[in-house]
C-alpha cells in the first residue's frame, strides 16, 4: 500500500471520527506547503487563486478542455480525496484536458498539501457538502 493511500486512510479516519463538517481535515502549515507547491506548479493554468478559466465547460479551438475552478465554483468538490489525488497524480489527457500527471514530480504528502491548498479556498458552506458527500 502507498504512502498516499495510508495517508489518505489515515485522514478519512481522522475527520471521520473527529470533526464536524466546518471544520478542515488540514492545518495552516499544510495549507502554507500546499500554497507554495500550487504556486510553482498549478498557478499557471489553475490561476494564482485556484480560480481557473471562466469558460472551463467550453472546449477549446483544440477540442480541449481548460483548467476548471478549485476554489469550490466547479466540480472539484464532488471528489474524494483519493479521486483528488488520482487526478493530479495521473493528470487529465486522458479525461479531454491537458493537465500533465505529476505523479513524479510530487510526492504523496506534497498532494495532500496541494489538496489542503485549494480545499482551503472553499467557502465553509461549500466544504461542508463535500464533507458530508466523502467522509460519511
Amino acid at each position: 500500500m502507498n504512502i498516499l493511500k495510508i495517508g489518505t486512510i489515515s485522514i478519512l479516519c481522522l475527520v471521520s471520527w473527529n470533526t464536524t463538517a466546518a471544520e478542515r481535515w488540514f492545518n495552516q502549515a499544510v495549507v502554507d506547503h500546499g500554497a507554495e507547491l500550487f504556486q510553482q506548479n498549478c498557478a499557471v493554468c489553475h490561476g494564482v487563486n485556484a480560480e481557473g478559466t471562466s469558460d472551463w465547460k467550453k472546449t477549446d479551438a483544440n477540442g480541449n478542455y481548460p483548467p476548471p475552478p478549485l476554489d469550490g465554483s466547479a466540480h472539484a468538490w464532488h471528489h474524494s480525496i483519493p479521486q483528488l489525488a488520482r487526478s493530479i497524480n495521473e493528470g487529465g489527457i486522458k479525461l479531454g484536458g491537458v493537465m500533465p500527471p505529476f505523479a513524479d514530480k510530487l510526492s504523496d504528502q506534497d498532494v495532500l498539501a496541494v489538496i489542503a491548498y485549494f480545499q482551503s479556498k472553499w467557502p465553509n458552506e461549500i466544504y461542508a457538502r463535500w464533507h458530508d458527500r466523502n467522509m460519511q
